[in-house]
């Protein structure tokens, strides 16, 4: 199992990409607001660690986004723009489903909230330092390779308790998987055993993770499965795990889901989305991707049809036809939360 590429740490993510407490990228330096008094979208998107189309998304559905725009249509953020996107930001990070915390955003409670959020029993995750995350990520690397189970669990469960999901697995989890993997990549198979028992503890702590509260009503289904001949599931494991935290239903599949099961698993369950895991471009499928997109279920005159995620670096470049291809987890999350929208 390739270590690094499985500990992608989200759809379409880039593996060298490391995430602060409060989505900010680690390294480099922040752009500096122009004299025009605004940041394009890309600037600020680079600033907080978000995708630019994660604060498209939050603009075009919640109205977080730019009190002014050049010429009516460009974005031009400012610093209370930018502002509500860090509360946006730690408040979906610390559990809220994103039109949630959109509410408190503009409503200003985010400004007054300090109580754990959720059923979150800590600090909401953009208030801890940066350092600590890399800390823990050491401290999880260096267990592993000393082997040492029982360490490995009680840091698993400190980190997803201070920081929730998804900065545990952007911030310690991705992180601690790719310097084992460059670990392993140096030194031949000496190494090997080591990715396979931090791979099997990070994915007993995300099987761990228990929603915060019920699904909300009208919470859109979403089916989560690896193409035929793909193994490579961790990365697909931090979704449902996030998915589940958010009281958003899931059905997840894991490896090698065949082509029969996985047509018959959409029909039964009927979901408004089915995300399909690639890692390479061997397993990556348009014709299964097509073949799923296709399938229809429910009376005559009022059937349905699921929308389909192409998520992993298998599908990178030109997507099948009617698939989308989130960027991200964060952009995941935002995308399959919304379809239960009505």
């Amino acid at each position: 199992m390739d270590p690094v590429k499985d500990s992608s740490a989200v759809p379409g993510a880039d593996a060298d990409s490391v995430r602060g407490p409060a989505g900010r990228r680690v390294g480099g330096r922040p752009p500096r607001t122009p004299a025009d008094g605004g940041l394009t979208t890309g600037a600020v998107a680079r600033l907080l660690g978000v995708a630019p189309t994660t604060l498209r998304s939050w603009d075009r559905r919640y109205g977080i986004g730019p009190a002014a725009r050049e010429d009516g249509r460009h974005r031009r953020w400012t610093g209370a723009d930018i502002a509500a996107l860090r509360n946006m930001c730690r408040l979906t990070s610390a559990g809220l489903p994103p039109a949630e915390a959109a509410r408190a955003v503009l409503a200003g409670a985010s400004r007054t909230t300090s109580a754990p959020l959720r059923g979150h029993t800590s600090r909401a995750p953009g208030a801890l330092p940066l350092g600590s995350a890399r800390r823990e990520c050491r401290g999880l690397a260096r267990a592993a390779l000393r082997l040492d189970a029982p360490a490995m669990e009680r840091l698993l469960t400190e980190v997803l308790d201070r920081y929730g999901l998804p900065a545990a697995w952007d911030e310690v989890m991705a992180p601690a998987l790719h310097a084992v993997g460059r670990k392993w990549e140096t030194a031949g198979e000496r190494y090997i055993e080591v990715e396979h028992l931090l791979s099997w503890h990070i994915s007993g702590a995300l099987r761990g993770v228990r929603a915060a509260a019920p699904p909300a009503p009208g919470a859109g289904l979403s089916l989560l499965a690896c193409v035929p001949g793909e193994t490579h599931t961790l990365a697909l494991e931090a979704l449902a795990a996030t998915l589940t935290r958010h009281g958003l239903p899931v059905r997840m599949f894991g490896a090698a889901l065949p082509v029969e099961a996985l047509e018959q698993a959409v029909r039964r369950t009927g979901p408004d989305a089915v995300v399909l895991w690639a890692q390479s471009h061997g397993t990556a499928s348009r014709a299964l991707a097509a073949r799923v997109e296709a399938i229809e279920w429910g009376v005559r005159g009022a059937r349905r049809r699921p929308v389909v995620f192409t998520a992993g670096p298998g599908w990178a470049g030109r997507q099948p036809p009617g698939t989308r291809h989130p960027s991200g987890l964060a952009d995941a999350v935002d995308a399959l939360a919304a379809l239960g929208v009505r």
